[in-house]
């Protein structure tokens, strides 16, 4: 690893297996018409198709389901908005010369991409926001994770969580059950702290609070469990677990419940096969 991916990895644990990580390069950058920056290379072979600190999701030219290709169709997608728009196109569009070429994605439609100017390892990343905004940073995707998760470089257009540790949730399947729940004769905050003690250790992954209610989300370290208590929809713990792992969920999530003195009213499957009832 360069020192940036070696920084990256001390502070956000990689996953065990790097989702559409590894591949024939010469093949992708073949079908890409370019060669890639190396570290990009070995942040996907270390990471893969995934989650960085909800902010951005990491494009991979590999897997046959991948939702998140790594390609070359922003000009295909938007040449034909930037013809009757030219003011809101600053850059070009890869594969123009010097073009922007996404190399990852947000959850509000932002393209994390390189300004593809000069040599691969010298490409600057740039993003370009769903609202026509763009922000330039002159350094590499390996550079500039190592600055997001270390707090040296801050942007307006990412969504994050600066004030917790940063984490990494591989793309792969999660099944998602909603335990709903009775009060119970303890209050919220202390049900919440013999919840996570039970399931623990766990990772903040933010909250929110309007008007008494509250939505807490953590998960499980080690476990890539995904949880969300609240009392905001109604009284329920939302829980998001790889599907082989929904008999042991089950057991450790309503042994948790239990102890928090909280009745158990169903646990219906939103998403995926995994049965609770």
């Amino acid at each position: 690893m360069t020192d940036p991916l070696a920084r990256i990895a001390e502070r956000v644990r990689p996953p065990a297996v790097a989702v559409d990580g590894h591949g024939d390069w010469a093949e992708a950058e073949r079908r890409l018409g370019t060669p890639l920056p190396e570290d990009f290379k070995q942040l996907v072979a270390t990471y893969g198709r995934g989650d960085f600190w909800g902010a951005l999701c990491l494009c991979t030219p590999f897997g046959d389901d991948n939702p998140v290709p790594l390609t070359a169709d922003l000009l295909d997608d938007y040449g034909p908005l930037r013809d009757g728009r030219p003011e809101d196109y600053p850059y070009p569009l890869f594969p123009e010369p010097g073009g922007l070429l996404a190399w990852a994605v947000t959850e509000s439609a932002a393209h994390v991409c390189w300004l593809t100017e000069g040599p691969p390892e010298s490409w600057p990343v740039v993003i370009w926001s769903r609202d026509d905004d763009y922000e330039r940073f002159d350094c590499g995707a390996g550079a500039f994770l190592d600055g997001l998760t270390s707090h040296r470089i801050t942007s307006e257009l990412l969504h994050h969580e600066p004030e917790l540790a940063p984490w990494f949730d591989p793309g792969i399947p999660l099944d998602h059950v909603y335990v709903r729940l009775g009060e119970g004769p303890r209050p919220y905050a202390e049900r919440q702290r013999i919840l996570r003690e039970a399931l623990g250790p766990t990772s903040d992954r933010g909250d929110y609070a309007y008007d008494g209610q509250r939505q807490d989300h953590f998960a499980v370290d080690g476990a890539g469990w995904l949880m969300t208590y609240e009392s905001a929809y109604g009284h329920q713990l939302r829980v998001a677990f790889p599907p082989a792992d929904s008999a042991e969920a089950r057991r450790a999530v309503l042994a948790a419940v239990e102890l928090m003195g909280c009745p158990v009213k169903s646990a219906d499957t939103i998403h995926g096969t995994s049965s609770w009832a």
